[in-house]
């Protein structure tokens, strides 16, 4: 009896190392970045398309459109709102990156909005993003081949409960940037808000602004869907 309880522990233990074993080789198949070491997000992004530095390709579930997605950075997925989509046609999600300083922390999201709107009313759409995000009407242009972007940015700041906005602030560099971007051949567009929170979060004005426009000029919408 003791020689086959014996043999047993054994076969657990062989199969435990086994599993373990796989485990280990499966995941070292990652990319060793923040965005892979999340199941969730590992599910939307192609382990061997390395975008670019600090980048990597993000294909959307709803088929619609891919893009660049920031290393660093893992889609939330904690609560039932966080990600949603509606078959082919919608699709909302956040995903940010906590970066610890000093006794505090430093919070970076990036959101993004796929839908479907009417090219014909796109100026109005347009319009009321940026009056409702930034307080403004007439955000900056620039086209791809393929797509046509419309963004802005600016310095944000709560006193109590009222959020301030302040454009082309000397002493602060943004940490709101905001943009719309629609398919030339479709009624396909992306909303696409960054913002980040926390002391010293924006250090250098010219980067993150490289930063934003690589995300907005590599999102590809899919044809013929």
């Amino acid at each position: 009896m003791k020689k086959h309880t014996k043999t047993i522990i054994l076969v657990i233990v062989g199969a435990a190392i086994l599993i373990g074993g796989i485990w280990g080789v499966n995941e070292s198949r990652y990319p060793n970045v923040p965005a892979f070491d999340d199941h969730f997000t590992r599910k939307f992004l192609n382990k061997d398309k390395k975008a670019a530095d600090g980048f990597y390709e993000f294909k959307s579930k709803t088929g619609q459109y891919t893009m660049w997605f920031p290393e660093e950075y893992q889609v939330l997925h904690k609560y039932r709102e966080d990600y949603t989509r509606n078959g082919e046609s919608y699709e909302n999600w956040s995903a940010a990156y906590i970066k610890p300083y000093e006794n505090d922390q430093q919070t970076y999201a990036i959101n993004v909005k796929f839908s479907e709107n009417d090219t014909k009313s796109e100026l109005i759409y347009v319009e009321s993003l940026f009056k409702e995000q930034l307080g403004s009407k007439k955000p900056k242009q620039l086209e791809t081949s393929n797509t046509r972007i419309y963004y802005d940015s600016a310095y944000t700041y709560f006193r109590g409960t009222n959020q301030h906005i302040v454009h082309d602030s000397k002493g602060n560099p943004p940490n709101l940037y905001v943009a719309y971007v629609a398919d030339k051949s479709s009624d396909k567009v992306i909303k696409l808000i960054y913002d980040s929170v926390g002391e010293n979060t924006e250090t250098n004005q010219m980067d993150r602004k490289k930063w934003f426009l690589k995300m907005l000029k590599n999102i590809h919408f899919n044809e013929g869907k």
